[in-house]
């Protein structure tokens, strides 16, 4: 597969605009209803590579190491170490047979769907879920920490967290990383087949007038109620966090009335999909956008014919966080593994498989020197003018309104 690399004169920095982005407020608002947790913000963010674990992972293992001032902490442990987190989202090796091998632990992986599905699974467990570490996103957390569903971290067991980027510290909805860390964010585009769709696709506006003509039953949509009502506010140049009653009746107007029918499934993570020749366009968060590539060409397609586009004028940013909840039976292994993904050469092997910006230090040293074959690297690392264009979900009450539209389209859709 002829597949791009990173260009060696791209400068993979953390955007002065990340903090202004993700500091906006995204807590809780007064008046949302208790059950809107609905909310689908997936997983994402990193590097390039593959589809499939790529490269040495440094540390024990072997790998090449990254020069420079890092910490290399590795603690050990034992048992058996549950996780709860979105899918695909950690290279195999990080979750298996390496982990065993380097921290003594074995690792179970289940996967949810949603913020909702976490925080439902943890509240109605009371304590007792059995996981160790959870993968919420940024403005849940001030809702788990309320509902004491997640606990504070020993930070005396985390000391490689000084490997990470300070602009992906120090969070609004966690000022003191006592309860979570960057696991890796990411942001929301689409992916289509330029063999099938001939014109050039470039903003949100596009990607809804090609759902509804050449690709009209041959496209997909993220699962979740404010991703879906965010491209058609972000394509009328209108906030997505706005709770003014006209402008969502607009919203569920158009996707309700209009645009539903035309759609043919809410599918989170397309890619797999994807490679199966299911859709013709899908939205999708960027990590899964690059992984398609691999899963095409695995499944005898062409992807050079595939092209990814940012959404634009506006779309979204996320950062993914590592918890570790109540009652967790092996809070020692969750402190450890937690702990061995901060050291940059694990941090970067899992990057190459998930896609995803990681938020370690000095980015641009690490995949010169652990992965500078690295493909794909514009799908993963943006440009300060980028990231200005990316706005952060807040939690309003409105929430309950997104998930109810998705609902109707759904309903309309047959999905």
């Amino acid at each position: 597969m002829n597949t791009p690399k990173m260009p060696k004169e791209m400068k993979i920095l953390a955007p002065h605009s990340f903090r202004e982005r993700l500091s906006r407020r995204a807590v809780l608002k007064a008046g949302t209803a208790a059950a809107g947790l609905a909310v689908v913000v997936a997983a994402c963010g990193g590097d390039d590579d593959g589809g499939s674990s790529g490269g040495d992972s440094g540390g024990d293992s072997g790998g090449t190491q990254a020069s420079g001032d890092w910490s290399r902490v590795i603690n050990k442990a034992s048992g058996t170490l549950a996780m709860y987190t979105w899918g695909d989202y950690n290279d195999p090796d990080i979750v298996g047979a390496l982990a065993e091998a380097e921290l003594g632990v074995t690792m179970k992986v289940d996967y949810f769907n949603s913020n909702e599905d976490l925080i439902t699974k943890l509240a109605t467990s009371s304590g007792a879920s059995g996981f160790d570490i959870v993968v919420p996103t940024g403005p849940y957390i001030p809702q788990m920490i309320e509902k004491g569903l997640i606990q504070k971290f020993d930070k005396s067991l985390l000391p490689n967290i000084s490997n990470v980027d300070p602009a992906y510290l120090a969070q609004e909805w966690d000022p003191s990383n006592e309860y979570s860390v960057c696991k890796n964010w990411g942001t929301t585009g689409f992916y289509y087949d330029s063999s099938v769709i001939t014109r050039e696709l470039k903003d949100w506006k596009d990607f809804l007038d090609v759902c509804m003509n050449e690709a009209s039953g041959n496209c997909s949509m993220l699962d979740t109620g404010p991703n879906m009502c965010g491209v058609w506010f972000w394509a009328n140049g209108h906030d997505w966090n706005t709770t003014d009653p006209a402008l969502l009746d607009q919203c569920e107007a158009f996707l309700v009335d209009e645009f539903a029918q035309h759609v043919k499934a809410f599918d989170s993570y397309p890619s797999t999909a994807l490679a199966e020749g299911a859709y013709s366009i899908s939205m999708a968060w960027n990590g899964d956008a690059r992984q398609a590539y691999y899963r095409i060409a695995e499944n005898g397609g062409d992807p050079s014919v595939w092209k990814w586009v940012l959404g634009a004028p506006e779309t979204e940013l996320w950062m993914d966080n590592y918890c570790v909840p109540v009652g967790a039976p092996n809070p020692e292994a969750a402190h450890a593994w937690i702990n061995w993904e901060l050291i940059p050469e694990i941090s970067v092997k899992d990057l190459q498989y998930h896609g995803y910006n990681t938020g370690m230090k000095n980015m641009s040293q690490l995949i010169s020197e652990l992965a500078p074959d690295l493909e794909y690297g514009d799908m993963i690392f943006f440009t300060d003018e980028q990231v200005s264009t990316f706005r952060t979900q807040e939690i309003t009450p409105a929430i309950d309104r997104l998930v109810d539209i998705l609902n109707k389209m759904k309903a309309k859709a047959g999905g």
